[in-house]
């Protein structure tokens, strides 16, 4: 079970002592395990059904009129990805297989080669704050947002609704963070003031794809600074704890989301928190959510969908993970114990003063949506 964090007593009085321990118990979670379940009550689970409704009948549409929205000359950072377009990056990724390589097989993912492009569908809907063009170095990342013409009315506000909700939980989940690492409460939240955040609801055909230990998104980490993710329909998710290796399949109860860390999280703090690796597969506990749905809505599109939320730090942002890392009011020699409780891997260097969309363009060119 992963840890489960109250941010409603954080949000009440980020001083109270009880606030504190809710702030050390996050910095915790995602140094030991990668991840933790969040609750806020300003989570609305009708809020998320509506949301999936309107995503099934999206992704429900045909191919061609799916293409329409896509935005390849964007890196697909914008609108719409069709199935296998996006490949996971393990396959080509040293550090990657070496992560595998340690865990007890037992523990390893379903799909060890990594090799074949994901079968999901992806939309990304931008809703981060653009830098002036003056300040940036990274012009693609902010580009405007794809509405479907099937749904020009209501698109928007869908996407807004779903999407503030979530992004203001996971910045106060990153609020958290900082407060339990010894930092200032806003220093990450100043960190992604011009962030290209991501609403990016995920879509597998379950009619197509909806086979026992089919891959719905291969073994991989994500490239931004925190992920967060609302209850699926559809079971399948599984995450692994990073001190542990301990594969955890994600249950997560209505009205809680669901947060890990990403590759910005771990540049910046030097690895101190690891990126946390995860695969979506179609497992039994899938195949029977499937047939529930089969009789209590058999009208509906039979897609599997994810609301996926990707926070970001701003792309001219300066990593120093050393700098950080000293500025952290926390025992050295704690920190070193936290270190050495990780599963053994090779060292990984941190590039110190490394932009973030640096980072975020090197992700991309190994998943197969950049081309150069």
């Amino acid at each position: 079970m992963l840890p489960l964090i109250d941010l409603d007593i954080f949000r009440q009085d980020p001083t109270s002592p009880e606030a504190l321990r809710q702030a050390h118990a996050t910095a915790d979670a995602l140094i030991r395990c990668g991840a933790l379940i969040v609750k806020d009550s300003r989570v609305s689970e009708d809020a998320n059904e509506q949301f999936l409704d309107v995503m099934e009948d999206y992704f429900a549409q045909s191919q061609e009129e799916l293409l329409k929205d896509t935005r390849p000359e964007f890196h697909y950072q914008a609108g719409a990805t069709l199935e296998s377009t996006e490949k996971p990056k393990c396959h080509s990724d040293a550090s990657c297989q070496a992560v595998i390589a340690a865990l007890d097989p037992s523990e390893r993912p379903l799909d060890l080669e990594a090799d074949k492009a994901d079968p999901k569908c992806r939309f990304f809907w931008r809703m981060g704050m653009p830098p002036p063009p003056e300040r940036t170095s990274f012009g693609s990342m902010t580009i405007p947002n794809v509405i479907p013409a099937a749904f020009a009315t209501t698109w928007e506000s869908a996407m807004q609704e779903w999407g503030n909700i979530i992004r203001s939980a996971v910045s106060g989940v990153s609020e958290m963070l900082a407060v339990g690492l010894g930092l200032p409460q806003d220093e990450f939240l100043r960190a992604s003031t011009y962030g290209p955040h991501l609403l990016a609801p995920t879509a597998t055909n379950l009619t197509r794809f909806g086979h026992l230990n089919s891959i719905f998104a291969g073994f991989h980490t994500d490239l931004n600074f925190l992920t967060i993710h609302g209850r699926s329909r559809y079971p399948g998710l599984h995450i692994w704890a990073r001190n542990s290796g301990q594969k955890i399949e994600v249950k997560l109860p209505p009205g809680h989301l669901l947060v890990q860390a990403a590759k910005q999280l771990e540049h910046v703090t030097g690895g101190l928190i690891l990126a946390g690796y995860h695969e979506v597969a179609c497992t039994k506990r899938t195949l029977e959510a499937t047939e529930t749905r089969k009789r209590s809505a058999p009208e509906r599109p039979f897609i599997r969908i994810s609301s996926t939320f990707f926070h970001h730090l701003s792309s001219d942002y300066q990593m120093k993970p050393r700098e950080l890392t000293g500025k952290m009011k926390l025992e050295p020699e704690w920190i070193e114990a936290q270190r050495a409780s990780q599963i053994s891997l090779p060292p990984v260097e941190y590039e110190e003063g490394q932009k973030v969309g640096t980072l975020v363009e090197n992700e991309l060119r190994h998943i197969a949506l950049k081309k150069d």
